[in-house]
């Protein structure tokens, strides 16, 4: 090979390369961050049969049995960098955390099976589809079922707090709602698909109020389907805006639309998600306080968590909506992306228990989880990256079908 010859070569190996560098997303540098944390994550927890949920009060890192309901954020978590990196690692490590879930397809205690089960074996299935990851999403998809009732139409959410409600249903068990939509798919059965249907038309009739906000817990007279209360379990007050039950509606609604096309899911979606755009309590970088009626603020605690289910709900949304919206939509999302990105939240290789966000709150009212890293915030971070450079790649709606 002369030397015009190896010039040549050299030059179009730099170009090839140079192809490959701008392939990749803006978001390289986080995902190096997320890559060293899950890793420490696995390091930490490979030798047990639990699962990390959050770090505890003392410092120290909380693992859950399979049957709690954040069991299934970590094996997704671990899908989803499997889905970023195509790398067998990450799939071999996803699909042996996810086995720890196995026996939840058949509990029928919880209506949390959809949260367990979908985004964990749900986002295996997506990314390397298997018969037996089908076998048992359908298994759930059946377990959850028998949670429905026909006289309120919805599926009962918690068998805790007798005392206090007949049959509470939570907004977060929209997001349940996904499991059976995709079980309607595979199978053809379409008693799944009424059931979810039904799920979301009562809850948009009894959820809500008049300025679009929702309440976290509404309770029904089992026998007669009528309203009896109207609370929370997890807010600051039954009226007050607890920040994560609103994520869980937009995306809940969104999510909706997407499997049945109802335009009165759409309309929702959008309701809610300009409510907590517009909400004058809304920090300037998008990170809302966990309850937007707390009479602390500005000293309240912010919640990361609902952050990130925000921003992903919100792509999604950006999908179905107007090109006015769509494009609001886009930048909201990508502004609450560049917070969570930060170091405010995005925590340091090696610090957080390993966890990828700071500052998320579970349960206030029984100062639990407050101001804590907690798995699920860190699922639909991830989950939110992707879907961003999906959109901007223009492949986000053929991979949400």
């Amino acid at each position: 090979m002369n030397f015009k010859s190896i010039f040549t070569f050299l030059m179009t190996l730099s170009l090839c390369v140079s192809c490959v560098k701008s392939t990749k997303t803006k978001n390289d540098k986080v995902f190096q961050t997320i890559d060293l944390q899950l890793q420490g994550m696995v390091d930490e927890t490979s030798d047990s049969n639990r699962l990390p949920r959050c770090t505890n009060e003392d410092g120290s890192l909380r693992m859950v049995r399979a049957s709690d309901w954040t069991s299934g954020f970590f094996p997704g978590v671990l899908w989803l960098q499997y889905q970023y990196t195509q790398e067998d690692k990450w799939k071999t490590l996803a699909q042996g955390y996810t086995s720890r879930l196995e026996k939840q397809q058949f509990n029928t205690r919880t209506h949390d099976v959809g949260f367990m089960m979908y985004c964990s074996y749900g986002t295996g299935y997506r990314l390397a589809p298997s018969p037996e990851y089908k076998e048992i999403l359908l298994n759930t998809a059946n377990s959850l079922m028998t949670r429905y009732n026909p006289q309120v139409k919805c599926i009962r959410s918690w068998d805790h707090n007798k005392d206090k409600w007949d049959f509470p249903v939570i907004i977060d068990n929209m997001m349940n709602l996904e499991l059976l939509f995709w079980a309607t798919e595979v199978s053809g059965d379409s008693s799944y698909y009424e059931v979810a249907m039904n799920h979301a038309l009562t809850t948009l009739a009894n959820h809500f109020r008049p300025d679009n906000s929702c309440y976290h817990v509404v309770a029904y007279n089992p026998e007669t389907g009528a309203v009896e209360k109207k609370n929370t379990h997890q807010g600051y007050a039954h009226e007050s805006v607890w920040s994560r039950g609103q994520a869980w509606a937009i995306y809940g609604y969104t999510l909706s639309y997407r499997a049945s096309g109802d335009e009165r899911f759409l309309a929702q979606a959008e309701k809610v998600a300009h409510f907590m755009m517009n909400h004058p309590k809304l920090p300037e970088d998008k990170i809302p306080y966990w309850d937007l009626d707390d009479p602390t603020i500005p000293q309240a605690p912010r919640d990361a968590s609902a952050a990130a289910v925000i921003s992903s709900a919100l792509y999604e949304l950006a999908l179905y909506s107007d090109e006015d919206h769509k494009a609001e939509y886009k930048a909201f999302a990508d502004e609450i992306l560049s917070s969570l990105s930060s170091p405010a939240y995005l925590a340091e290789v090696g610090s957080n228990n390993h966890f990828l966000l700071k500052h998320s709150v579970g349960n206030m009212p029984k100062a639990d989880e407050v101001d804590e890293p907690i798995i699920y915030a860190d699922y639909y971070f991830m989950e939110a990256l992707l879907r961003q450079a999906d959109f901007e790649n223009g492949t986000l709606l053929k991979k949400l079908k």
